[in-house]
């Protein structure tokens, strides 16, 4: 196409031209920091949010860097209109998560405030976790939860700024005896996703594991 030639897609790291399927070129993406982690096993995810509420098992796709690679690859996601770069993560996911144990029942994703949906265009996480959702065979619940604050990113807060903010979520269908994968893009302070697992635990009947893009150690 003539747009794919005059914009050619390029590597976010070093600006190659790559594939309009690639976010960084061959040479590029071994300077991604994949986490490794074991959904399983302890790891440091697993281990921040057992401070904030019950966790089953915690994974972390990258490890979250300033002015990293990872942190690139999430801004294209968030803030560039770039949708594709949810659906490029799963398959990454995909790639390195795999249920060696009990399959999870279903999938929710941190919900964004309409007013900043409407802004952004579309939820960054939906099309990452439908991806998973469809290789996985677990049902994507999307509109499982609402967000009735709207908030400031925090992306635009420093790190003393992110643990006062409050948020308030709340659950829009039933969920009882499930095992949840609760899923969001960056694992900062904690603050959204233990509040939406708190949420979910209300029935004691559910269990709550958590998948990140990117954890943020």
């Amino acid at each position: 196409m003539l747009l794919d030639l005059l914009f050619p897609n390029r590597c976010l790291h070093c600006n190659t031209i790559i594939s309009k399927d690639e976010l960084v070129c061959h040479v590029c993406f071994p300077q991604i920091k994949f986490s490794h982690f074991n959904f399983y096993e302890e790891n440091p995810l697993k281990q921040r949010c057992k401070l904030l509420f019950p966790v089953k098992n915690a994974y972390a796709v990258m490890e979250f860097q300033e002015e990293a690679l990872s942190q690139k690859i999430i801004h294209q996601l968030k803030y560039r209109s770039q949708e594709k770069v949810g659906k490029i993560i799963a398959e990454w996911t995909i790639e390195r998560l795999k249920f060696t144990h009990e399959k999870l029942d279903v999938i929710i994703t941190v919900p964004l405030h309409p007013k900043k949906l409407k802004k952004r265009g579309y939820n960054q996480l939906h099309l990452f976790a439908d991806t998973l959702s469809k290789n996985w065979e677990i049902p994507h619940h999307k509109k499982a939860l609402k967000r009735n604050t709207y908030q400031k990113a925090q992306a635009q807060k420093d790190k003393s700024h992110r643990a006062e903010t409050k948020y308030d979520f709340s659950l829009t269908e039933e969920i009882s005896g499930k095992h949840v994968l609760l899923i969001d893009d960056v694992f900062t302070t904690g603050n959204t996703i233990s509040a939406i697992a708190w949420e979910i635990l209300k029935n004691p009947s559910n269990e709550v594991s958590v998948l990140v893009m990117a954890f943020d150690s």
